[in-house]
């Protein structure tokens, strides 16, 4: 029998907030990808556009996955997986890939930002309009690590008071 907390109203917000704000970097790689002009005047390779749709693919995916600690399937496994279906997740199984998941974009982000401005990077992109559009796109991967951040820390306080009886 499980005991579960309910999920604060804004921690659904934030958790469900995480993949939108990842949106428009995959939107602008995909422009770039088709070669519109406002998005990128730099030539990219076959591989360069498999490494931005892979990229794509991957951040979204990840940024799909905060949704399971604000919904049932990121408490216990789905009946449908083989093995493991109708298990309890234990906390820390979801906690610590997510904190540390929280932490690394949070870095990245600041890296990369720091790159674009700072080192001069984003005066490599082309002209105004692209700069514009690029910054654009990427300012909202600043809110990314703080929401997982406090999306993690809403389910660990929910799961470490849950009671689970055998």
């Amino acid at each position: 029998m499980t005991v579960r907390t309910a999920v604060p109203r804004w921690a659904r917000i934030a958790a469900h907030a995480v993949p939108l704000v990842i949106l428009p970097s995959g939107l602008w790689r995909i422009g770039a990808m088709l070669g519109i002009p406002a998005f990128t005047t730099l030539p990219a390779t076959t591989a360069d556009h498999a490494y931005m749709l892979l990229l794509t693919v991957v951040a979204e995916g990840l940024g799909l996955l905060t949704l399971g600690l604000v919904r049932p399937w990121g408490e216990v496994v789905p009946r449908w997986v083989p093995v493991l279906g109708g298990r309890a997740v234990p906390p820390l199984a979801a906690v610590v890939p997510a904190a540390l998941g929280a932490l690394g974009v949070t870095v990245l982000v600041l890296f990369a930002g720091y790159n674009a401005f700072a080192r001069g990077m984003l005066a490599n992109l082309g002209g105004p309009l692209q700069q514009a559009v690029v910054t654009l796109c990427y300012a909202p991967l600043l809110a990314w690590g703080p929401l997982l951040a406090v999306v993690t820390i809403d389910y660990h306080r929910r799961r470490a008071t849950t009671r689970w009886n055998t």
